[in-house]
């Protein structure tokens, strides 16, 4: 990657923190690294044959917990990066309540993590590419945000979406390939 391509990126990256600082006044530089690392677990998903979604748990700097999909290794539905990401926080911390760490995640929760995380009680998410299908985070529900629930979340979405977006449909561009030549043998 060229030096110039990196700094327009970088202040590219910038611009959007500080527009997303007025709308939300509690995000910070380190969003972006973590961010920068659930697209890596994201990228290692999709090398494993899961869909690339990957998710980090932090607190500052400190990594707490991080995950990708595994759905298609465990054979288990519930094996969403936030939830697998929550589980090994929770664990890690000796406690549920994960009141001062964030999540940054690759996708927009759909509702069954969505719920989790307004349980775990975390205080803050971010995430990149919205979900139209399954969105729980203000595209189909606003499940953080509900005010009939007992503990609500400042969530942000958009951060880096086109990585995440370009990621996910190269994995299911070339999952669609394969089923089309599968069912051409």
């Amino acid at each position: 990657m060229s030096g110039g391509f990196l700094r327009r990126s970088l202040r590219r990256e910038r611009a959007w923190l500080g527009r997303m600082r007025v709308e939300h006044p509690w995000m910070e530089s380190h969003d972006v690294a973590m961010m920068r690392r659930a697209l890596d677990l994201a990228r290692q998903a999709a090398a494993l044959g899961e869909v690339p979604v990957g998710a980090v748990i932090y607190r500052g700097l400190e990594v707490i917990a991080e995950a990708a999909n595994d759905r298609e290794a465990t054979r288990d539905p519930a094996g969403h990066a936030e939830l697998v990401a929550l589980r090994r926080a929770g664990q890690r911390l000796g406690r549920w309540r994960l009141h001062d760490c964030r999540m940054a995640v690759t996708l927009e929760p759909c509702p069954m993590c969505a719920g989790a995380l307004v349980n775990a009680r975390l205080s803050g998410l971010v995430f990149a590419a919205f979900d139209p299908k399954a969105g729980a985070v203000g595209t189909l529900y606003d499940i953080p945000r509900d005010q009939r629930l007992n503990h609500r979340l400042p969530c942000a979405g958009g951060l880096l979406a086109p990585e995440a977006v370009g990621l996910l449909r190269a994995f299911f561009r070339e999952r669609r390939g394969q089923e089309r030549s599968r069912s051409e043998k």
